[in-house]
């Protein structure tokens, strides 16, 4: 046996470690929630996109229903048309804002990636499996 793997296998982890490890599982837990808002609001997102282009085709004396939480609201296709660019300019700012705290905790997971590998080579695992 190397004396490079004997090393990784006989490294103390001490308080310091241990706090960068739980902060990594703390991150990547964040990092997945983060990732699973992001999907869902990128395809709401969409969905408010096609819901633009069906209502640009409807006749504009025709009354639109619009669902708020669990009820429909009648509205005029001008009114309706608006509340929709609204919440869509809403959900692309949500998603805007996730797309930056990945980033930010991605960032921050490679930094410790980077400290944590190189004390603990191949010993440790921090990888996606």
């Amino acid at each position: 046996m190397s004396l490079q793997r004997e090393e990784e296998r006989n490294t103390e982890v001490n308080w310091e470690d241990q706090q960068r490890i739980n902060q990594f599982s703390k991150l990547n837990g964040r990092a997945e929630r983060l990732g699973e808002e992001y999907k869902q609001q990128k395809e709401e997102a969409e969905y408010l996109s096609d819901l633009v282009m069906e209502l640009e085709l409807l006749d504009e004396d025709e009354p639109v229903m619009y669902k708020i939480g669990e009820a429909f609201i009648e509205f005029t296709l001008e009114n309706a048309q608006a509340r929709v660019e609204k919440d869509k300019e809403r959900i692309d700012n949500h998603v805007s804002d996730l797309s930056s705290q990945i980033s930010t905790v991605e960032s921050e997971m490679d930094d410790l990636k980077k400290k944590l590998y190189g004390k603990f080579g191949k010993a440790i695992n921090l990888e996606k499996s």
